[in-house]
Order: structure tokens, then sequence, then C-alpha cells
């Protein structure tokens, strides 16, 4: 995936109500200032000139966000019913999210649960960081759920590293990067919380991206699955040795999967492991401690990029 550019934006899945980009890393969805030369936006104006919405600030209804560093899918509704109607997806989470990630190091295990809450950092110079719970000026955490799957083990400009699917099953602000962080193997290129020393400025990119995205809303099922951008014949730095996990299993996984009931009592892990078959699906009637317990989850939550 080359360097982004106002005419050479990918469309990975279109209908009459929603559009899902593959979007470039280190561009911005969106921007008031001038100075920003490039945006999400400003290539779907160009591309789509007769799709933009008067009515919104940026033309665009974008369902969801990534971060200006994070390539991948995203998706774009195309009027006011539709953007409505994805929301309430996000809001019910109701939406399947997976993501494809280089991070420091050899992961050890082959499929990790990381199970840290994540709170604002309150110490001075990081007020715009996230942190974990316990973790010095870490204010308000909340519990917060991902699913990690090793997919190869290799080197990344002979350092080690470990491709792996990350599966966000909460949606905090740059969940992906804080946990990767935390469990001691952050993500390449990771200028905020990777490691120190200036080491992180060397690869051309932060390697997170946004690979497979199913928002089920009732008048269609918007699915896309996004080019996997770390291969060797993309990225010569990138060297994989070892496969622990082939991804097309997972992808299969994550398709045949049913969507997240949020009547639950909570979001369940359904990514196999190697030689791991996903948890049957068994559903008993909701106790009033499961509602309340719903009930308290939408009320806190936020529409905020989870990588």
């Amino acid at each position: 995936m080359e360097p982004g550019s106002v005419e050479n934006l990918s469309i990975v899945y279109r209908s009459g109500d929603f559009l899902v980009v593959n979007k470039h890393w280190d561009v911005r969805i969106d921007s008031k200032t001038w100075q920003e030369t490039l945006t999400l936006q400003k290539q779907l104006r160009h591309r789509f000139p007769e799709l933009a919405d008067p009515d919104t600030c940026y033309g665009f209804r974008f369902c969801h966000q990534l971060d200006f560093s994070t390539s991948g899918a995203l998706c774009v509704a195309l009027n006011k019913a539709a953007a409505g109607s994805a929301y309430r997806c996000f809001k019910e989470r109701r939406v399947t999210k997976a993501y494809l990630a280089l991070v420091r190091g050899h992961v050890q295990d082959s499929q990790v649960t990381i199970s840290y809450a994540i709170g604002r950092n309150s110490t001075e110079g990081r007020a715009h960081t996230m942190c974990i719970e316990g973790t010095q000026g870490c204010e308000n955490p909340k519990p917060s759920l991902t699913e990690l799957v090793v997919l190869e083990h290799g080197l990344y400009a002979g350092d080690p590293v470990s491709k792996v699917l990350l599966k966000p099953l909460t949606g905090r602000t740059h969940q992906l990067r804080v946990h990767c962080s935390a469990l001691g193997h952050p993500v390449v290129g990771d200028l905020t919380y990777g490691q120190a020393a200036g080491r992180e400025d060397q690869p051309f990119r932060m390697m997170l991206h946004s690979f497979y995205l199913r928002i089920p809303t009732r008048a269609e099922c918007v699915e896309a699955c996004t080019p996997d951008p770390f291969l060797p014949s993309l990225d010569a730095s990138w060297s994989p040795h070892v496969l622990v996990q082939p991804l097309d299993q997972l992808v299969q996984a994550l398709r045949a999967a049913p969507d997240p009931d949020p009547m639950d009592g909570g979001p369940s892990t359904i990514l196999p492991g190697p030689g791991r078959p996903p948890p049957p699906c068994t559903k008993s009637p909701e106790t009033e401690a499961q509602r309340a317990s719903c009930l308290q989850w939408l009320s806190e939550w936020r529409l905020e990029p989870d990588n």
C-alpha cells in the first residue's frame, strides 16, 4: 500500500448506504485546519463529489474512527439513516473488528487475553495519552479486553518481532496500542507507547492495520476484509521465520462467528488458537445483574479510536 494521495483512495465495500475504505497510514480522517493537506475527507470529496452531504461538517458521516497512524478498514455512512443504524450497532457492541500488527519481541503464548483496565494519563506532558490501571497518573480506568493471536515470528530490520491478530472486545481509546505495550510487546513504529531511545523513529510507519470489519445493521451486514500490508513482498524489512497460525483460518473463524449479542452480559472470545476450536455458543436467561451491567456499559460507551 503506497503512501496516501488525494487520488489513490481504495474502496473495499460499497452499497447504497455505506462505503468501507482502506485508509492509508498517517492520514487523518478529517481536519478543521487549513494546514492539513491530505485527509480522508478530502480523498472522499475528490473521488465521490456527488456523495458529499452538505448537512454534515465534513461532507461525510464517519461511523467510527482510526488513529492518524493506523491504516485499514473504516466505514462511511452515506445518509443519516444509515449512520444511525451503524451507530446503534457500535453502541450495542455488535460490531466485530480485527487488526493486524507487528509487535516487538516474540510473544511466547500462541493466544493471549489482555485485560488491563485503561484510563487517561494525567501526568504532565502525557495529557493526550492513555495508561493502564495502577500506573502513576492513571485516572478513571475502565475494564478493557483484547484477544491476541500470534500468526508468525520473525525479524524486522534484524530485531525480533511477532505478527499478531488483535481483536478488541471493548472500545477504549488507543486500546490495542496500550495493551500491547503493557504486555511488553509494543507495536513496531508506535512513537507514543513504543520503546524509548528513538528506536521507533526508524520504521516508516506504525505497524497497526484495521484488517476486518463487520457491522450487522438491520438493513444490511456491512462486512469488509482489507489486504494484509505486512508481507515481505511489500516491506523488505519484515522477514517471517516461523508460522504459528495461518491467517486464512482466523478469517474463516471471523466470518463464521455469530454476531455478538449485546444481552449476553459481556463480550465473548471467538478466535480459535492452534488446536483450539471456538467455544460453543450458549445462552442462559438474562439476570438482573447482567442487565444492570449491560446498561452501565452502554452509558459509558464512547465512539473513540480503540487502536
